[in-house]
């Protein structure tokens, strides 16, 4: 891979830095065999202004699900269990308010987010994933519907995947990840651990970016509790290079070692599960992007976001290139760096995109209809309101002109991409797929809307 325009790639790094407050950020890529570029910028630390390098250690957050989904890859290859097995096969006193045939929830859907359970309010003072259990069963709320039917973020229901890797393995979730693939792997700079952060050195401290004050606020790290299984692994660049190449050397790291088997690998991105966007689709943990820019390539990939934490990590299996961006700032948009640096490798330009929704011209009468308070018991909350003939999306603060694409997909510019909003209606095929022209729906309103990889119920 002689000859790609890395100067560019930088260039667009320092601006994406620059134009979103982004403090410091590393990025490396890898083929199958090595790494092919490696590179730290900013700084980890505003006031020691200590600089950034491929070794520092940020967060992962939410990165950190492939991860689990791997080990569950793992225990399905030594006949322990099948993705196909019911949750109630290895967590008995697993329950859904609602639901009357718990054997429908098969482990494959605590994978990819369509056990029907919505965002859930976080509780992470729980650290014991018994008790978890106990607090899904017992809380209040409304299922999205029956299992598979719909994509929905919720890490209380993904967690469980860490409670039947605990159980089949006779080790603590923590303990299993570290000993089975952290360190069979030699990622040696990766740990679910925050005490050993202080002792591995060249660690990022965590910033949000206060847009009132224009100043940066240092963020503690997140004691996570029990959702350490969706978003607990902290790592470097270099070390997230060798995870990627498990994947691109069918279940093999970099050391020879055997971490997994690659059917099972494979399946966990193979037949995409769900749309979550024009082009892309959540299977077992990560993100699919098939024939991208029509090229014929697949990107695979996961982001994460937690305060003080923006990341994205995957890989494009037909190049065989892994590649990850890390940075120490949350709500900055790592996906597109990640992009970015995808595109360089491909010799495609800088800025192409997943899709591009396009302004169906809906008059004003069909986008009232979307207008509403979206929320959920986590927290997330969308505000549509029309102001003139113009939609307009409320967001904390921050304000944005909203158009439509189809029927059921709305569409706004942030950060300087494109963001998606899916709406669903009772009247309509709610299966995801929304490709006829806007007012095919007859005026009805939405129940809810997939923000991001989150659904959000209608208030009225």
């Amino acid at each position: 891979m002689k000859g790609l325009d890395w100067a560019t790639l930088e260039q667009y790094i320092e601006e994406m830095m620059e134009r979103h407050h982004i403090v410091g950020a590393a990025v490396a890529v890898a083929d199958k065999k090595e790494v092919i570029y490696a590179k730290g910028f900013g700084v980890k630390d505003i006031q020691t202004q200590e600089p950034i390098t491929p070794e520092t250690v940020f967060g992962c957050a939410s990165v950190s699900k492939s991860f689990t989904a791997m080990a569950i890859a793992q225990l399905a290859g030594k006949g322990m269990l099948s993705v196909d097995d019911p949750v109630i096969g290895h967590i008995p006193e697993f329950r859904l308010a609602g639901m009357e045939d718990m054997s429908q929830v098969k482990i494959r859907h605590l994978l990819s987010h369509t056990t029907g359970l919505p965002p859930m309010k976080r509780r992470e003072e729980i650290i014991d994933l018994d008790e978890h259990v106990e607090y899904i069963a017992s809380a209040e709320y409304e299922l999205l519907g029956p299992p598979g039917k719909y994509f929905s973020y919720c890490n209380d229901t993904f967690l469980l995947n860490g409670l039947i890797i605990q159980r089949k393995s006779g080790q603590l979730y923590r303990r299993y990840m570290t000993q089975h693939i952290l360190d069979a792997a030699g990622m040696h700079r990766t740990s679910y651990n925050l005490e050993e952060l202080p002792k591995m050195g060249n660690v990022s401290t965590p910033y949000s970016y206060n847009r009132k004050t224009g100043e940066h606020e240092v963020q503690q790290w997140p004691v996570l509790g029990t959702y350490e299984v969706g978003g607990g692994v902290r790592s470097c660049v270099l070390d997230l290079m060798k995870y990627g190449q498990i994947y691109l050397n069918d279940g093999k790291a970099p050391n020879g070692k055997q971490i997994a088997p690659a059917d099972g690998l494979r399946q966990m991105w193979n037949s995409p599960m769900y749309a979550v966007d024009r082009n892309t689709y959540y299977h077992f943990a990560l993100k699919v992007t098939p024939n991208y820019a029509d090229t014929g390539v697949t990107l695979v990939e996961h982001s994460g976001g937690q305060p003080g934490v923006s990341s994205n990590s995957g890989f494009v299996p037909e190049k065989g290139i892994t590649v990850a961006v890390l940075t120490n700032v949350g709500e900055v948009p790592a996906a597109a760096i990640w992009l970015a640096a995808v595109n360089t490798v491909l010799g495609l330009p800088i800025d192409a995109q997943r899709s591009v929704e396009v302004d169906s011209g809906a008059s004003s009468e069909e986008l009232a209809r979307f207008a509403g308070l979206y929320e959920s018991d986590e927290g997330g909350k969308l505000d549509l309101c029309m102001d003139g003939n113009v939609l307009k999306l409320r967001i904390e603060d921050r304000e944005f002109e909203v158009k439509a694409s189809d029927r059921c997909t709305l569409f706004f510019e942030d950060m300087g991409q494109q963001r998606v909003l899916r709406f669903y209606f009772h009247d309509e095929s709610d299966a995801g797929g929304c490709d006829t022209q806007i007012g095919a729906s007859g005026g009805s309103k939405p129940w809810a809307v997939l923000a991001g990889s989150r659904m959000l119920r209608r208030k009225e």
